[in-house]
């Protein structure tokens, strides 16, 4: 028999979260503090097992139709020197398919689509996450970095910590020969497809960099980085603070009833492009092992969930820190030497 649940947040890891908990036949709330959802955003990649989560949850046809195959990218030098081939190709002949991206608005969109009859409330802010378990058989805490759920029912012992960088986002209006990632001292700039006639760009840099300041910190790198600065209108550029959570949290369930998905459970860098992926594995991993427990089994069914996510969420969080502790690295050489070692 299912029961009722309660999502707070409604992002990727939320909205997939109500989706699958629908589809379950639990009766779902999505509680948003937003008083209007953010449809904005870059790209996303999107890995083959995210792809399966997306098919198992019922929206990877609609996701599909929008996203674009993601199958060959470098890293460079900034005078354009390859130093390494991103292992897309080793990625799509051990799984059969490509890496996807798909742009941030349109997965929303889908999952938004998919959610049918379940509530989405705007505007709602959980002072206190014991009162709402309460009223409810399952609570899920979505909400973030910064996220309510956890603090309330895990303590403040983890929390965001900075990198010391800064990301700037956006999107060029042609489409770029060149993707992958470019590496300077101290500061990178990477390049991906997004949709047909349009590139998906970043770029991060010391934290405290102005976006007035960014186009003079890649002055003279390989064409088409000058050239997407110059012809991109900051006004439309988004700023995204590199930030994780820090430490690793010891479970992402508590008291039988609480579980925690996405950032708020495992808030990682977009070093390795696996956030929006990691989020959807969650999601479909803790709705898949509720359905097969039903309302009656929850508490077994959530430690379920954190023995398969746990370890493998928080193996790609240091991952991805590792790795922009040694991207951004004032020491090119040694980064540099290395990078050109690695596998394709």
């Amino acid at each position: 028999m299912a029961g009722t649940a309660v999502v707070v947040g409604a992002g990727v890891g939320g909205l997939a979260t109500a989706i699958g908990l629908r589809r379950a036949g639990w009766q779902v709330t999505v509680l948003e503090r937003r008083t209007a959802l953010e449809r904005y955003g870059t790209a996303f990649a999107l890995h083959p097992a995210a792809q399966d989560a997306l098919d198992r949850l019922g929206v990877g046809a609609a996701v599909r139709e929008r996203a674009v195959p993601y199958r060959s990218a470098q890293v460079r030098t900034p005078g354009g020197r390859v130093l390494a081939q991103l292992p897309l190709e080793r990625l799509e002949r051990k799984t059969g398919r490509p890496e996807l991206l798909v742009s941030r608005p349109y997965l929303i969109e889908v999952l938004l689509a998919a959610l049918a009859d379940v509530p989405l409330e705007l505007g709602q802010t959980v002072a206190d996450p014991a009162e709402l378990s309460a009223g409810h058989d399952l609570l899920v805490g979505a909400d973030g970095l910064r996220s309510a759920v956890r603090a309330g029912c895990f303590g403040g012992r983890s929390g965001p910590r900075t990198t010391g960088s800064v990301a700037w986002i956006g999107i060029a209006d042609f489409e770029s020969e060149l993707h992958g990632e470019t590496w300077g001292p101290g500061r990178f700039f990477g390049l991906t497809p997004v949709e047909p006639g349009r590139t998906n760009w970043y770029a991060a840099v010391p934290q405290g960099t102005t976006a007035e300041a960014l186009p003079g910190l890649f002055e003279g790198w390989h064409d088409p980085i000058p050239r997407i600065l110059d012809g991109t209108d900051p006004a439309g550029w988004l700023r995204y603070e590199m930030r994780h959570l820090f430490p690793a949290l010891p479970s992402f369930v508590h008291g039988g009833r609480v579980a925690l998905v996405g950032d708020a459970a495992h808030a990682m860098t977009p070093n390795l492009g696996q956030g929006a992926c990691t989020a959807l594995l969650d999601a479909e991993a803790l709705t898949r092992h509720v359905a097969s427990a039903g309302q009656d089994g929850l508490p077994g069914a959530l430690l379920a969930y954190d023995r398969e996510r746990r370890r493998s969420a928080q193996r790609v969080a240091f991952a991805s820190r590792s790795l922009h502790r040694f991207v951004a690295t004032e020491r090119t050489w040694l980064r540099d030497t290395v990078a050109r070692l690695l596998p394709s």
